[in-house]
């Protein structure tokens, strides 16, 4: 039985992808994020808002920006536009975008004294990092021209 294609992309396989212009962005593990991320672990926590939070994933040589999308952020539909929407922004002056994952999982939970089965959606973006704090700083903040710096 062959594996889907999300399920054999490693973290070399997304570093390739990272420095490859023409490499598309794919569909990425769950357990691939769960490890760049060490288990999506607060230390590499880089940033958080309304609807995200925004950890630092380490690869083999270089580091990725790993989007996780709040539960009630989107629904499906919305998510698969902006997905959609991603994949068609290429230019070298936007930050590259790698891969997305989708992952639901059944859940046991407690609810109204009886235990049922809930679906626990999680979504998640992955990015090129840019070092040196938000991407709205760069756009708004002070940008030192060649001549500035004679």
């Amino acid at each position: 039985m062959d594996l889907p294609a999300s399920m054999s992309i490693t973290k070399g396989d997304l570093e390739r992808m990272l420095f490859d212009e023409d490499a598309e962005p794919k569909a990425l593990p769950l357990s691939l994020l769960a490890e760049i991320t060490d288990d999506f672990s607060n230390e590499l926590q880089i940033g958080a808002g309304g609807f995200a939070v925004v950890y630092k994933a380490r690869l083999d040589n270089s580091v990725i920006a790993v989007k996780k999308l709040s539960n009630t952020y989107m629904r499906e539909k919305e998510f698969h536009r902006e997905v959609e929407c991603l994949i068609k922004a290429k230019h070298r002056n936007v930050v590259r975008f790698l891969g997305y994952c989708v992952d639901t999982q059944g859940n046991m939970a407690s609810y109204n004294g009886k235990m049922v089965m809930a679906d626990v959606h999680q979504r998640f973006l992955c990015f090129g990092y840019l070092p040196n704090g938000s991407l709205d700083v760069h756009i708004t903040g002070n940008i030192l021209l060649d001549e500035d710096m004679m």
